[in-house]
């Protein structure tokens, strides 16, 4: 067993008891860790009325505070985001706009919040765009803070135009589980590094 956590953030346009695909990953991507010691818990952010913007509480009921909260208290994010478009989900874009407010936020040493966190990504869809998501949510992780483990993605891609979704699909394939197991191997791996060894301080 292990002292780390996940949080898995399910950008799912669908709110709850909705079926969703990213659900379904996002849950299976917590029993990996669970395999490996690692606590989890996943929250579907339609379900909260989180606003946009791109500070750490927009006032007015904003929920995303909570869900912050929540993500201060993990070691690991994983982002689970179905593809629409060629795009990732419109959730999971607000999810990334609010964390360009964890830039301003800084410890005693000058680091932001997010420096010696590790953050993952789930994708799922029945379209082309899995490399093109994981693209873009990697970079917006990154670059706010978030640390990234080797092969930091599983996903699962239909066949395009196509109805059938991940949901659907019954066994799990082994190339999606093997990549499931793999993000929380490298990510349990690196959180455990960082925990022991932070990054410098600021300056």
């Amino acid at each position: 067993m292990t002292d780390l956590t996940c949080l898995v953030l399910n950008c799912t346009l669908k709110r709850s008891p909705a079926e969703s695909s990213a659900e379904l990953l996002g849950t299976q991507v917590l029993e990996a860790f669970a395999d490996l010691g690692v606590a989890g818990s996943m929250t579907r952010v339609v379900d909260h009325d989180v606003r946009f913007g791109v500070s750490i509480d927009e006032g007015d009921g904003d929920a995303w505070p909570t869900l912050r909260e929540q993500m201060l208290g993990a070691d690991v994010l994983v982002l689970a985001t179905p593809i629409w478009m060629g795009q990732p989900a419109s959730v999971c874009k607000m999810v990334l706009e609010r964390l360009d407010a964890e830039l301003s936020e800084t410890d005693d040493d000058g680091r932001p919040l997010t420096f010696g966190k590790v953050a993952g990504i789930g994708v799922v869809g029945n379209e082309d765009g899995a490399h093109h998501v994981s693209a873009e949510v990697f970079q917006a992780l990154n670059d706010v803070g978030f640390t990234l483990p080797a092969q930091a993605a599983t996903y699962w891609v239909g066949e395009a135009m196509q109805a059938v979704d991940f949901k659907d699909v019954s066994p799990t394939p082994e190339a999606t589980a093997g990549t499931t197991r793999m993000l929380a191997r490298n990510a349990t791996h690196l959180a455990t590094l960082l925990a022991a060894t932070p990054y410098p301080a600021a300056g």
